[in-house]
């Protein structure tokens, strides 16, 4: 990297629909980069497609941005020295820029109609020339005969005049190595359209021109267009910025990424209850690595440590079960208020659990009202939880009052046994003298039943279970019933009594 260049970069998602995680771990790249470099990160809207972008995505594009948490320092809602940030209110910019190139010789306007395009390419073709590109047929006519043409109504485009002597092209790539492209095989391309619109290799070359890009992280597909883009950067006399393409990022099966493996887009993860932080982190690790070994990568790590030279070249594979137990440490190592506040009670209120009315869904204020109580919930759940959602059913049985949902495996494994009975009823006693209702205190009341009854230590415990969460598969039970307080506890145990007579 050049020291003696100002790190600005750019991500520029086309607003043709959500924000993808191909999209997304691009735009964490550009961020990383900028912060790691203490450089410009610039967030731009190229909605030069007029059919399918729409205010709409671009907005979903936004939000998605602001949940993952890259703050851009120049684009919409920041502004900059540099805008407009969406190409739609650039389009004079662009006239200028390719009014420019007409008036130096190094574009044309070019009159031929699809038709002549189509029967020139199908000639070349059939004499099978080296060159099937478009054949330059209006490259030298008098300007002054193109201007009366132009000034007759006659429909033209506008083509950059690519240097017939010009040697290779030579793409420093950051990721790939010098990628080499044959000059001669770029035909004299269209910089604008008919309509009056300019080409994506035109707009977003101006724009990077402009607004000093130094550096283009992008997925590797755009590689193909970059040969093109050189060539405009130096018709316009501007610096080339150094490129970075990476790979695309692959479905588990080694497949292009699709819906068939799940979610797709940015809101779909942010929806299944990952967090934004872990989320980032996953798909840092897709093509990045810190060291080779380190998994957890906080976001301060990422915005100081991110360098392209560990960007591999390679395909990355999409892995669940990474990002599954990425979100579920960033979970286990909350603190039991955030935890509860950014996490539990959310879901919590979501799902109808919590009583809240609807002027009091502040989570804040609901973890004022009994903070003790979610802080032991939290811990409970904390390292039994690997996406949000998760904290509903596991807390579900403490919001059922006296009468526990039961799940009837559960109750003819053990409620319905020999024995449970007199487990019930040994639990109910020990538990009655109980005053200060603490988990070590539920559970040393409990921990003397099995010998006293002459019971494996498994069935007594799973009784008790049972009764109290309504499932043979819960939170540490003595944390559970010290959740449930005392009165719901013991009511739980005389309700089980009935169902086991």
């Amino acid at each position: 990297m050049s020291q003696n260049k100002q790190v600005r970069v750019r991500f520029a998602p086309s607003p043709t629909g959500k924000l993808h995680i191909g999209g997304a771990r691009t735009a964490i790249y550009n961020w990383a980069f900028a912060r790691a470099n203490g450089g410009t990160f610039i967030l731009r809207i190229d909605d030069t497609d007029p059919a399918r972008s729409t205010d709409e995505n671009t907005q979903i594009i936004l939000r998605a941005m602001r949940w993952l948490g890259l703050d851009w320092d120049e684009g919409p809602d920041k502004g900059g020295d540099f805008g407009p940030y969406a190409q739609t209110e650039r389009l004079e910019i662009y006239r200028k820029a390719a009014h420019s190139l007409l008036a130096e010789g190094k574009a044309y306007p070019c009159f031929c109609t699809p038709e002549k395009l189509a029967a020139d390419k199908k000639a070349a073709e059939e004499r099978h020339d080296s060159f099937q590109g478009y054949q330059r047929t209006c490259r030298n006519i008098d300007p002054a005969e193109a201007q009366a043409r132009i000034e007759a109504g006659e429909p033209y485009t506008i083509r950059i005049k690519v240097p017939l002597d010009r040697g290779d092209v030579i793409v420093h790539d950051a990721v790939h190595g010098d990628v080499t492209f044959n000059a001669r095989e770029l035909d004299d391309f269209i910089i604008f359209r008919s309509d009056g619109t300019p080409t994506y290799n035109f707009a977003t070359v101006v724009d990077d021109a402009l607004m000093g890009i130094t550096h283009i992280i992008r997925g590797d597909d755009h590689l193909s267009n970059t040969p093109r883009q050189i060539m405009v950067y130096e018709a316009l006399d501007a610096p080339v910025p150094e490129f970075a393409h990476i790979s695309m990022i692959l479905g588990p099966d080694g497949k292009k990424l699709s819906k068939r493996h799940g979610a797709t887009s940015v809101e779909e993860y942010r929806d299944a209850g990952y967090l934004s932080d872990a989320f980032v982190n996953y798909l840092a690790l897709l093509g990045w690595s810190l060291d080779g070994e380190t998994t957890i990568v906080p976001r301060d790590v990422l915005a100081s440590q991110f360098s392209l030279d560990h960007v591999s070249k390679n395909p990355a594979k999409s892995d669940p079960e990474r990002l599954n137990w990425i979100n579920a440490t960033y979970l286990s190592v909350m603190d039991n208020k955030t935890f509860s506040v950014q996490v539990l009670i959310p879901e919590l209120v979501s799902a109808g659990l919590e009583p809240v009315s609807d002027t009091e869904t502040d989570a804040e204020k609901i973890y004022a009202t009994r903070p003790a109580w979610y802080d032991l919930l939290s811990e409970i759940l904390k390292p039994r939880t690997t996406v949000s959602p998760d904290v509903v059913e596991k807390s579900r049985f403490l919001y059922e009052g006296a009468e526990v949902t039961f799940d009837e495996k559960s109750v003819s494994k053990s409620l319905a046994k020999d024995g449970a009975v007199s487990i019930l009823e040994a639990a109910h006693a020990a538990l009655l003298p109980v005053s200060e209702w603490t988990p070590a205190n539920i559970d040393a009341a409990l921990e003397v039943l099995p010998e006293q009854l002459d019971l494996k230590k498994r069935v007594v415990f799973q009784a008790v279970r049972v009764a109290e969460c309504g499932n043979m598969v819960s939170p540490p039970l003595g944390e559970s019933m010290a959740l449930l307080g005392k009165d719901i506890a013991l009511a739980r145990l005389e309700r089980a009594l009935k169902i086991a007579q």
